[in-house]
């Protein structure tokens, strides 16, 4: 199992859009999620900053495949459009990055 977090902000003016859809995120995105091997998705807000924080836990042996699984399926894509649209990506994001990735640096149990 791998720990893995991931950070960008949400633009002022649609915290209440973004809490909303993610109240109930669509049943097709969340089984993409799963059969990704990910688990325990959690995302943050931190106010006033309105800063995202995402953190999951992957149980899979090949991450660049399964992050490929999601990113082809057209629901998640579709849900994509809608929430990427209420984030502003970090300035420090490569060309291909919407969720900034970031390295875990302390972890206890």
């Amino acid at each position: 199992m791998k720990r893995m977090g991931m950070v960008i902000r949400l633009k002022a003016n649609k915290i209440e859009d973004y809490k909303r859809l993610h109240a109930s995120v669509w049943p097709d995105v969340l089984k993409t999620i799963a059969k990704a091997n990910i688990k325990n998705y959690t995302i943050f807000l931190r106010e006033p900053e309105n800063l995202l924080f995402g953190y999951w836990e992957y149980h899979g042996d090949d991450f660049e495949a399964d992050s490929a699984k999601i990113a082809s399926d057209p629901k998640t894509q579709e849900w994509w459009k809608i929430t990427d649209a209420l984030q502003i990506r970090m300035e420090s994001s490569k060309p291909n990055e919407q969720w900034s990735m970031m390295d875990e640096v302390f972890h206890t149990d």
